[in-house]
């Protein structure tokens, strides 16, 4: 049995295609959304056109799940804290697995760094990666990372959550899992910013390769190894996020370049994680200029001409 809670379009995804493996329960905190899905036996609101499994089970009670099933957490960073506190006795001391990519504002903490600080004796992992929700449910192969500092827990992991359509590798390294994923949605909004503008693909490259190396600076000060950043949860998610208007990160940078508003109710995690890794960067004495530039449009401080000219601008260096 695994448990999904977070019924948003990533967890509503993964339920579904775990649920061609063997029973699933997906939570959402919505009695009646709860209800329609259970009913209709689709997400019509977060992930239209994707039929539930016949295993696939909806509730809006979290105590539904099965005592020590692992519960897969799809909930986005910034509301994480909050679930975790709002149903600790449900959670605590049984598997858990954050799939939700981000910086916390307030504290700078990861996913798994959060989790381990509000439920100490309970095993955590995070799993991320380059994926789309709709891609997974359409059951598209898919290749992920799940990051588990305990070996035996990650294997465990690694092997119920592996289907034939979605790949699971695994590594120790939480903090270089957790920074891949969080920092390339940053990246993204950058490369739509110069998509939007119509800077171009030479322009979006050198920029996916400049943030790629600011990734590695941040993530190495932090401790994370080289290679994490340069697999599935760092260079792989960064390469799909740029490209792809799936992306909500991507999307929000597109209309940051062209000038147009963006839906304030879409979650774009990458706007708070520019924020937090900022601060985090600047403590640490690391330079994040591309990341400082992504600030500064999102708080209207800067155009993205005046971006482009402060990027453009920097003393020349070796690569």
């Amino acid at each position: 049995m695994i448990c999904v809670a977070g019924a948003g379009a990533f967890g509503t995804g993964l339920a579904i295609a775990l649920a061609a493996k063997g029973p699933v329960i997906l939570w959402a905190r919505d009695a009646q959304h709860a209800k329609q899905m259970q009913h209709s036996r689709e997400n019509a609101a977060r992930l239209a056109g994707h039929a539930f499994p016949p295993q696939l089970q909806v509730v809006a009670d979290i105590a539904a799940f099965p005592a020590g099933a692992p519960v897969l957490l799809a909930v986005p960073m910034q509301q994480l804290r909050a679930m975790l506190g709002q149903h600790a006795a449900q959670l605590a001391g049984r598997p858990l697995v954050a799939c939700c990519k981000g910086i916390e504002l307030n504290t700078g903490l990861g996913p798994v760094a959060l989790v381990q600080s509000l439920l100490p004796d309970t095993p955590v992992a995070l799993l991320t990666g380059p994926s789309f929700a709709a891609d997974i449910a359409q059951g598209l192969p898919t290749a992920l990372t799940l990051a588990c500092a305990e070996p035996q827990v990650g294997q465990a992991l690694q092997q119920a959550l592996t289907t034939p359509a979605l790949r699971i590798y695994r590594t120790t390294d939480t903090i270089g899992a957790e920074l891949g994923g969080a920092l390339k949605n940053v990246i993204a909004i950058a490369a739509g910013a110069v998509m939007g503008a119509g800077l171009g693909d030479s322009a979006r490259a050198a920029l996916m390769t400049r943030g790629y190396a600011e990734m590695a600076r941040l993530a190495g000060a932090l401790g994370a190894a080289p290679e994490t950043l340069a697999g599935l949860s760092g260079f792989g998610d960064l390469v799909l996020t740029c490209t792809s208007a799936q992306s909500r990160n991507y999307r929000f940078g597109m209309a940051l370049g062209r000038g147009d508003a963006f839906d304030p109710a879409v979650t774009v995690e990458g706007a708070a994680t520019a924020r937090a890794a900022v601060a985090r960067a600047a403590a640490l004495g690391v330079e994040l200029p591309i990341t400082t530039a992504v600030v500064g449009m999102i708080d209207g401080q800067l155009s993205l001409r005046q971006a482009m000219e402060s990027l453009l601008s920097r003393p020349l260096k070796k690569e």
